[in-house]
């Protein structure tokens, strides 16, 4: 443990202790020797500033009433929270097609010169970190951008919006509520103040994104959870029913481990099948991810779920005839 971690991880130790410290604590805590606890003590005194109190027979503590009040200045993280952040902004950079780097940039600047510090300029391979997006979709910054900060500093939006399903372009005013990723694509949880409900906008299909005058309206948090995420996908609505989905035994090992829905309600059969129930509004997005495991996946109930994907697999089907 170098001194950094050992000036993190004594101010944690004396941040969250309700009595003194002994040395002998210290020193299991930041394996070091009897000497450095007392150097690290005075550099966390002297140096920082902390509200230490206490000495070496009785222990050491933070003053309680500074105790609340003080941090460390400046960014203080160990080597394996730098490399989880640096980590976590490849990530954040990568799966948005690389939208965000510009704004990341300087986020990754400090971060690399925290590694630096801590490892003597030694350099740190990114590329393996590895992000495989999947289906990203293009993107304008600038309407990312201006959707972020509406939604943040809580700002009327306006846009024009082009339904990806029927290719009908609207102008919309919008009191944003929440900014979603989902599925490598990001999406604006907004109340449409024409229709007077809430709606889910994909932000690829935004084009001349402005602020207007006036705050957003906002909506309850429980509402916005009972209309965007009571069901499954990224459509929204009360559920209309549930599903019963069976997959054989083999597509159980994958699907057991899988978040599809809050609400989901999986078991394992004594065949070895498993068998999973959600609630869902517009069966579209469901149908395609049964459709993802083919023939290891069944839709059980309800029957006019099951008859649509009868119906799709019979068109599917088709393409493939004969001529």
């Amino acid at each position: 443990m170098d001194r950094t971690e050992r000036i993190i991880a004594l101010h944690r130790a004396l941040q969250a202790a309700r009595r003194p410290v002994t040395v002998a604590r210290l020193q299991d805590v930041l394996a070091c020797s009897r000497a450095t606890v007392y150097r690290d003590i005075a550099f966390l005194r002297d140096a920082l500033m902390a509200p230490v109190t206490g000495d070496g027979e009785a222990g050491f503590l933070y003053d309680r009433e500074e105790n609340d009040r003080f941090e460390l200045p400046g960014l203080w993280l160990s080597s394996e929270e730098l490399h989880a952040l640096l980590a976590a902004q490849q990530l954040l950079a990568r799966s948005s097609g690389g939208m965000l780097s510009t704004a990341l940039a300087p986020l990754q600047q400090r971060v690399e010169k925290l590694l630096d510090a801590h490892s003597g300029s030694k350099r740190w391979p990114l590329e393996r970190v590895r992000v495989v997006p999947h289906r990203t979709r293009k993107m304008d910054e600038h309407a990312f951008r201006i959707v972020a900060s509406a939604v943040l500093e809580r700002r009327r939006l306006a846009f024009d919006y082009r339904a990806r399903s029927t290719d009908a372009l609207t102008r919309r005013t919008v009191s944003p509520q929440r900014l979603t990723h989902y599925r490598d694509n990001w999406y604006l949880d907004a109340w449409d103040e024409d229709r007077e409900g809430l709606r889910s906008f994909s932000v690829d299909r935004m084009a001349g994104a402005r602020f207007m005058e006036g705050a957003a309206q906002d909506v309850e948090e429980a509402t916005l959870h009972a209309h965007l995420a009571g069901s499954y996908g990224i459509f929204s609505g009360a559920p209309k029913a549930w599903a019963t989905i069976r997959f054989s035994p083999k597509a159980a090992r994958w699907v057991a481990d899988e978040h599809w829905h809050s609400q989901q309600q999986g078991r394992h059969l004594p065949d070895g099948s498993y068998e999973l129930k959600l609630p869902y509004s517009v069966p579209r997005e469901l149908l395609m991810d049964v459709l993802h495991y083919g023939a290891d996946a069944e839709i059980i109930e309800p029957k006019a779920l099951r008859e649509q994907m009868r119906a799709h697999l019979q068109l599917a089907i088709s393409n493939y005839e004969a001529d």
